[in-house]
């Protein structure tokens, strides 16, 4: 078996390297480990929406516990990934955390603190924004789909946008945000999206024009939930050889936390950030030995918010001490 030593190079803290693991489900009995990629942003001047990563665990998690700081505010199934925290007050900075418990009923330790600052609020304001305009998207593979509008336009400031699928919000975006991924989705099945923009006094907007969508046949993510512009390259430093490995994160709906590396067909390592990933360009390293003329194949992918692996990034071949 090839021995894989592994470090890191400074592009984030690290907090879990798993050699030659493919970066499953738990099956140890543990309690489920602490949710990742959670985000907090203001909807509204006194709501809060709040979204992290499904944990995979096993037994599954049956239900998620959101905190605004030590007061627990609601729970929610294990099948929600988001929560709207509301009755909130304007001008405010909150801390939100997210534990989950599995159906044996073990909890497990809270997630990384984050924070949102409602805005202020607007005075006797009535009046909700306009629709989002041409509401547009397309199939992204059989799991997964891509949605995009034109701005709505409010007497003051669009604070968000929520996406619904169906009659059922599945979730929120800033006001900035005119684009979105939606993933966790079945293959072959017939979707209707609309969104609606949402102002610092909560008046929500009419919803744009409906978009139905047909995910793929299969089970091919997408290449929308693969990592893009994927490089590769060997480096020789003290007699080693090392591969440099960068990629940008895929565009979906949540925080990318984890990826799994493959190296030669095999799953090598699953690298997992421990803090604040990269939201851009996102760089790693990796020993693959001491011998010259050694080829490589190596791709990765990411595991998606939904907690399913998205698609494979282009694979690429190294040949250790070759000329550039």
């Amino acid at each position: 078996m090839r021995r894989v030593v592994l470090w890191v190079v400074a592009c984030g803290p690290v907090a879990a390297l798993c050699c030659g693991c493919a970066g499953g489900d738990r099956d140890d009995g543990r309690a489920p480990g602490a949710p990742t990629g959670v985000t907090a942003e203001a909807g509204s001047a006194t709501s809060v929406h709040v979204m992290w990563n499904a944990v995979a665990a096993d037994p599954a998690v049956s239900a998620y516990e959101v905190y605004r700081g030590s007061e627990k505010v609601r729970e929610v199934p294990g099948s929600a990934h988001m929560l709207d925290v509301v009755r909130l007050s304007p001008s405010t900075t909150y801390v939100f955390t997210v534990r989950a418990r599995d159906r044996d009923g073990r909890l497990g330790p809270r997630s990384r603190e984050v924070r949102a600052t409602t805005p202020a609020a607007a005075a006797a304001d009535r009046s909700p924004p306009t629709p989002p305009g041409a509401v547009t998207g397309r199939a992204a593979g059989s799991r997964a789909v891509q949605l995009s509008w034109t701005p709505a336009t409010d007497d003051r400031k669009v604070v968000s946008y929520d996406v619904y699928q169906g009659g059922v919000r599945i979730h929120s975006v800033g006001g900035g945000q005119t684009a979105t991924v939606v993933t966790g989705l079945r293959p072959g099945a017939r979707y209707s999206f609309t969104v609606r923009a949402r102002d610092a006094a909560d008046n929500v907007s009419p919803a744009g024009a409906p978009v139905r969508l047909t995910t793929g046949p299969g089970d091919d993510e997408g290449a929308q939930t693969a990592p893009a512009d994927f490089r590769a390259s060997a480096r020789l430093a003290d007699g080693s050889y090392y591969l440099d490995l960068s990629w940008v994160p895929p565009r979906v709906d949540g925080v990318v936390t984890e990826y799994q590396i493959q190296l030669d067909g095999r799953p090598a390592t699953s690298l997992v950030w421990g803090g604040t990933p990269p939201r851009g360009r996102s760089t790693y390293s990796f020993y693959v030995g001491r011998e010259a003329g050694t080829g490589h194949r190596v791709r990765l992918r990411a595991r998606l918010p939904d907690g399913t692996w998205g698609a494979f990034s282009v694979e690429r071949t190294v040949t250790t001490g070759a000329r550039r």
